[in-house]
Order: C-alpha cells, then sequence, then structure tokens
C-alpha cells in the first residue's frame, strides 16, 4: 500500500485546518506538519523531506513560487489558491495538480488519486531518497519570468557560465545561481557524467560517442550538441560504460 507523507504551508488557518480535515479522509497520507509562510515552510519541508506538499501561492512577502525556488529537492507539489488566474499560472509552473479554495472535497479526493497513481507508475523504488536526487524527483527552476518543474530525468545537461549554471531540458536553457559543483553533489553518479571542467551529461540522452584527438572522446547528444570529454574524463567514461 502506498503511504505518503505530506506537509502544508498555507498563510490562512482556515484554509490550514479545511486541508486538515479533507486528510482525515485518505489513511494513506500522513501529514507532518504546517506552515503559515515560506521561510517556515522552507523549514518543516528541509526537516521532514515530504513527499506531497500543498502550497498556498499567494502569500504576503514570500509567495509560493519563492519557496519552490529556494528548494533543491521539490516534492509533488499541489498548489492551493483562491484566484482562477494563479490556478492557470501554476500550469505554466508544471505543477502536478491544484486546488481552488474553498476546496471541494470531490475534486480533493480526485487530485488525491492522481497523486497515488503518480507514485504507484513511478519508476522510482524509494521516495524520499535522500544523498543524491533521484531521476524521478524534480527540481524548481526560476530564470527571469519563467519557471518550471523539471525531472530530473529530463535534463540532459548542466553548463557552468561564470557563477551561474545552464540547464538543459527540451528546448530549455535556463540559468540557475548554484555552482556546477554544487548541482553535481546532488546528481545521480550512475546517469549523470562529468564530460569536463563546464559540462555534466546525462549518460541516458547519449546519441553517438566517437573517439576524438589525444585519446578524448566526443560525444553527440539526441538534442543535437556535441561534448568534448576530456582525456582524463574520456578514460572513466569508458570504464564506467565498460567500453
Amino acid at each position: 500500500m502506498i503511504s505518503l507523507k505530506a506537509v502544508i504551508v498555507e498563510d490562512s488557518r482556515l484554509a490550514r485546518n479545511e486541508l486538515k480535515e479533507l486528510l482525515k479522509a485518505h489513511n494513506e497520507i500522513e501529514l507532518l506538519g504546517e506552515a503559515k509562510n515560506v521561510d517556515e515552510g522552507f523549514k518543516l519541508i528541509n526537516e521532514t523531506k515530504p513527499d506531497l506538499l500543498f502550497l498556498d501561492i499567494n502569500m504576503p512577502e514570500k509567495d509560493g513560487f519563492d519557496l519552490l525556488e529556494m528548494l533543491d529537492d521539490v516534492p509533488i507539489t499541489i498548489f492551493t489558491t483562491a484566484f482562477d488566474e494563479f490556478a492557470i499560472k501554476s500550469f505554466e509552473y508544471n505543477a502536478f495538480d491544484y486546488l481552488l479554495k474553498p476546496i471541494n472535497q470531490k475534486r480533493f479526493t480526485k487530485c488525491i488519486e492522481k497523486v497515488i497513481e503518480k507514485v504507484s507508475q513511478s519508476s522510482s523504488t524509494e521516495i524520499n531518497t535522500e544523498a543524491a536526487l533521484s531521476l524521478d524527483k524534480q527540481i524548481f527552476i526560476k530564470d527571469g519570468e519563467k519557471c518550471w518543474l523539471v525531472k530530473i530525468a529530463d535534463i540532459f545537461m548542466f553548463e557552468i557560465v561564470g557563477n551561474y549554471t545552464r540547464v538543459f531540458f527540451e528546448n530549455n536553457k535556463p540559468l540557475i545561481y548554484k555552482s556546477l559543483g554544487q548541482v553535481e553533489e546532488k546528481l545521480p553518479g550512475d546517469v549523470f557524467f562529468r564530460a569536463n571542467r563546464q559540462q555534466i551529461i546525462n549518460i541516458h540522452h547519449v546519441k553517438k560517442v566517437v573517439s576524438w584527438f589525444n585519446g578524448k572522446l566526443k560525444i553527440e547528444m539526441n538534442s543535437g550538441e556535441e561534448i568534448e570529454i576530456s582525456r582524463r574524463q574520456s578514460y572513466l567514461f569508458k570504464e564506467q560504460l565498460s567500453f
């Protein structure tokens, strides 16, 4: 049986109580705690490592999107909002789902069923992996006015750009304010490979590997990018993939 741990981040006490009442009908979900603002929510999420996050969008000082940007590991996120325009915008952020306040019980139940189905179908056998992010985990990326919730598995490359790191997925290349080293620490090492000083690649997105000059390898990604692997890393790449 699926068992999920959840937290609520919501500035309205009435809305928090409403969610807690609705959750009582779902024994598969354990509520770990609640927070009334972004800073409290950030602390709570880092301490409890929940699988599921009920997140209010419109909160004073910092909003729900600010909280997602602060997190390295984003739980399955369900936005709660009283405003239709926010609910529509949430799809631009690839939120799992959204609930309009006041929350309808049938709509809530349907949402929970979708969560259970998603987790059941997940290729990951663990929820809450700790040291490195699993491929099914998602990260929140904000670049200017654009935001995304992206699964680790869908990212095919990271590239250092000064004090920033560029993240490559689909046709997008946003920048995040993290060093490549910080990013590398959180990635599953059996899938992401440090090709050189500037780039980390997802080997699941490699289309072709060819021999290059001076013992180096050249990689062609499914997206068309060509990456040169340094001589030292070429040796490690061959060893890792048993070339």
